[in-house]
């Protein structure tokens, strides 16, 4: 039995924009200030290609948010998130490197298990690879891939990287593909593969992907809004499955408190955070607004990593 992952932060990068940026640098940037301050992780996001219905986004019914409403319209740059956290890996040294989601099942599972493994080779076993369903059945039709079986497309895609990651000659034989003692190397730095972590509600079906496949889990819909209701389900159905949940990585927001100018109460922020670890968050997603000035930007961030360092146990890291 594994004891319970030791607390982080982490924060998303904004690889999106409503219109043409002029140029991605700032974001690049913005990702190595992250890994300069002591900021512990850092997540993108993906969408493929867009249709024109994204007001099904809204639906949670097919895996979208409750009043949710997508950044852009269907003609936003959105950056590849593989590619673009290959470019950060050159850019960094320390900082891990997630996806938030990837849409998994979109790519051939052989190519994406090479190219997860050859970046997380190149980035000192950085990655960590969180995964979905995704909501848009556009993406699925535009791949030529059926959206109705998009949760077994999603565990194909993991069984076949699995299999490449972990056995030497690897063997596969399911409806989808078969192949018989098949070579990928590099393989991954960790034993177990690329670390994988799972997005969806707190059901039965995601307990099982997050048993086969998750380091971590990344709550989706009433799970994300109410993490501590969240987690306790969530073990309740991994332990109904007979799967130890003790190890079990979680994604929780970081409730941020603002001081009456505005600005982040640090201390009062901090204060949140040893109950939800009591409720089992371990990955503590937080949203950073930082001064222009790249001085005073490391400065300000390298203070709440050390204040959430300090409330987490971690004080004495450098």
């Amino acid at each position: 039995m594994t004891g319970p992952p030791t607390p982080i932060i982490s924060t998303t990068l904004v690889t999106f924009a409503a219109d043409d940026p002029g140029g991605w640098r700032p974001v690049l940037e913005r990702g190595r200030l992250f890994d300069e301050a002591g900021i512990d992780k850092l997540v993108v996001s993906d969408h493929v290609v867009f249709g024109e219905r994204l007001e099904e986004y809204g639906r949670p019914e097919i895996g979208g948010q409750a009043g949710g409403k997508q950044p852009t319209g269907p003609d936003g740059h959105w950056l590849e998130p593989l590619t673009t956290l290959a470019i950060l890996a050159g850019m960094t040294e320390r900082i891990r490197l997630g996806t938030n989601i990837l849409i998994a099942a979109l790519r051939r599972p052989v190519v994406l298990a090479k190219e997860a493994a050859t970046l997380d080779v190149l980035s000192g076993g950085r990655l960590d690879l969180g995964v979905g369903v995704g909501w848009q059945r556009e993406e699925y039709e535009a791949a030529g891939l059926s959206f109705e079986g998009r949760g077994r497309l999603l565990d194909h895609t993991l069984e076949v990287c699995r299999a490449l990651w972990t056995q030497g000659a690897a063997n596969y034989d399911e409806p989808e593909l078969s192949f018989e003692r098949i070579h990928m190397m590099p393989k991954p730095n960790l034993p177990g593969g690329v670390p994988v972590w799972i997005s969806g509600t707190a059901n039965r079906r995601v307990a099982r992907r997050i048993a086969a496949f998750g380091t971590g889990w990344i709550p989706w819909g009433p799970a994300a809004a109410d993490p501590v209701t969240g987690i306790a389900a969530m073990r309740s159905l991994l332990a109904e499955i007979d799967h130890d949940p003790t190890g079990l990585a979680v994604v929780g927001s970081l409730p941020t408190v603002r001081s009456d100018d505005g600005s982040l109460d640090v201390d009062a922020t901090m204060d949140r955070v040893p109950a939800l670890v009591e409720a089992g968050v371990t990955d503590f997603r937080a949203r950073f607004a930082v001064p222009d000035d790249r001085a005073a930007a490391l400065d300000h961030l390298r203070g709440v990593a050390l204040a959430f360092r300090t409330a987490v146990g971690r004080a004495d890291e450098t």
